[in-house]
C-alpha cells in the first residue's frame, strides 16, 4: 500500500462510497422505500463506511487511522446483514441483493488487509 495525498486515492473508500450511492438508490424504490425503519438503518451503515475510512486517514496517526478502519469494517459487516434482511423479507431482489452483498464482502477483506498491514508497520 502506497503512500496517498488523499483519501479519495484509496479504492476502499472508492468502492465503500459507490455502495453508499447505491444504497441510497434503492432506498428511493418500492417496498425499502416505505420501510423507514430498515432504510435509515441502511443509510446510516453505507455512510459510515466511506466516512469512518476518510476520518481516520485524516487523523494523521497510524493508531487512530486503525480504529477508524475498524469502526469501517464493524459497519461494512452491518450493511452485508442488511443487505441479506431486505431481500430476505422481499424488499430488495436476490439480483440486486447478490452483487451489494458481493461487493461489501470485497470492502471488508480490503479494510482488513489494510488493518493488517498498518499494525505490522514500524513507526
Amino acid at each position: 500500500m502506497g503512500k496517498r495525498e488523499r483519501f479519495e486515492d484509496l479504492i476502499v473508500w472508492q468502492k465503500s462510497m459507490d455502495l453508499a450511492v447505491t444504497v441510497y438508490h434503492i432506498c428511493q424504490k418500492g417496498a425499502l422505500s416505505k420501510d423507514w425503519g430498515l432504510r435509515d438503518q441502511l443509510r446510516r451503515a453505507a455512510i459510515s463506511v466511506p466516512a469512518n475510512i476518510a476520518e481516520g486517514y485524516e487523523r494523521g496517526s497510524r493508531k487512530e487511522y486503525i480504529q477508524f478502519l475498524k469502526i469501517a469494517k464493524g459497519s461494512i459487516g452491518e450493511l452485508r446483514c442488511l443487505f441479506q434482511l431486505a431481500n430476505r423479507v422481499e424488499h430488495i431482489e436476490s439480483q440486486t441483493a447478490t452483487p451489494l452483498i458481493e461487493n461489501s464482502a470485497e470492502v471488508s477483506r480490503i479494510l482488513k488487509a489494510m488493518m493488517r498491514s498498518l499494525e505490522e508497520k514500524k513507526d
